[in-house]
């Protein structure tokens, strides 16, 4: 495991971030930038492709960049209720086939992180890479039961937007534009979107949790060291797991950390695409 000091500014203080978007047949929403080896990125629950403003303005210099909204989120249609993580993942299985797409590095944030790895667990060499950011592995009794009590209480009372902010970022000067950020695609979201991709993510930690030795490409995982959900145990256990994985932690941030540390980890990322296989 490498830990990252953390120097860099967080996310620039534009805070409109809006990116032109095209539509596969099968309707979802995409936008791209760049030429080269495809990278696709796929955000989490409550976000868009927006998420990924700073990776996509610093990798499309070398790679072709194709960053989704989720189903439920932005323009693209929300899957049926009572969806699972393998529901997503087939989703993300399509939008290949209909981007003609024969191979590609992914990487997912949070939700995005365990469709990426369920991915790479079931498209065996279609993925050629794997970055695992802030994402969850199996967690504790404490942190299952509170997140499926999230998920039951959306039908209820609706998005919570303030919850999610207070756990994904401190009070540091590099979050503040990004929790704002943040905020405002909360406010965007679809509700009924948006539950379903919870109540996916909420159920999903175990799904392909036994699967990272079939990942033989290499697999980053990525986190904050102050992240209380995806914690640095969490990467450390799974980059253990997968034939070819290695462990980057960001000192000092949370579960936003491409919003809150974009240098760091655009340099990361870089180092994931440009070396993989000789990275440890």
């Amino acid at each position: 495991m490498l830990t990252v000091g953390s120097t860099a500014p967080g996310a620039s203080a534009k805070t409109n971030w809006v990116f032109a978007r095209n539509k596969t047949a099968g309707g979802t929403a995409y936008h791209e930038a760049g030429n080269g080896e495809p990278l696709v990125l796929i955000h989490g629950v409550g976000m868009r492709l927006e998420a990924w403003a700073p990776q996509i303005l610093a990798l499309s210099a070398g790679h072709r960049v194709i960053a989704v909204d989720m189903p439920g989120h932005g323009e693209t249609a929300r899957l049926p209720v009572g969806s699972r993580l393998e529901q997503f993942v087939a989703w993300f299985g399509q939008f290949l086939d209909e981007m003609a797409i024969e191979t590609a590095n992914v990487a997912g944030h949070s939700m995005g992180a365990l469709v990426s790895g369920g991915a790479a667990a079931t498209f065996g060499s279609r993925i050629k890479r794997v970055a695992y950011l802030n994402g969850v592995y199996r967690r504790d009794p404490a942190a299952k039961a509170a997140v499926l009590a999230r998920a039951a209480a959306i039908p209820l009372t609706g998005v919570d937007k303030e919850g999610p902010l207070l756990r994904w970022f401190g009070d540091d000067p590099d979050s503040v534009v990004a929790r704002d950020l943040t905020r405002n695609w909360l406010n965007l979201v679809d509700p009924e979107g948006y539950a379903v991709a919870y109540s996916a993510f909420a159920e999903g930690d175990e799904t392909y949790a036994d699967r990272w030795k079939d990942v033989a490409g290499p697999a980053l995982f990525l986190t904050g060291s102050d992240d209380p959900n995806s914690t640095p145990l969490m990467a450390t256990q799974m980059a253990a797991l997968a034939p070819n994985g290695w462990v980057r932690i960001v000192e000092g941030h949370r579960h936003m950390v491409n919003l809150t540390a974009p240098d760091i980890v655009n340099a990361l990322l870089a180092e994931w695409l440009s070396e993989g296989e000789d990275v440890k």
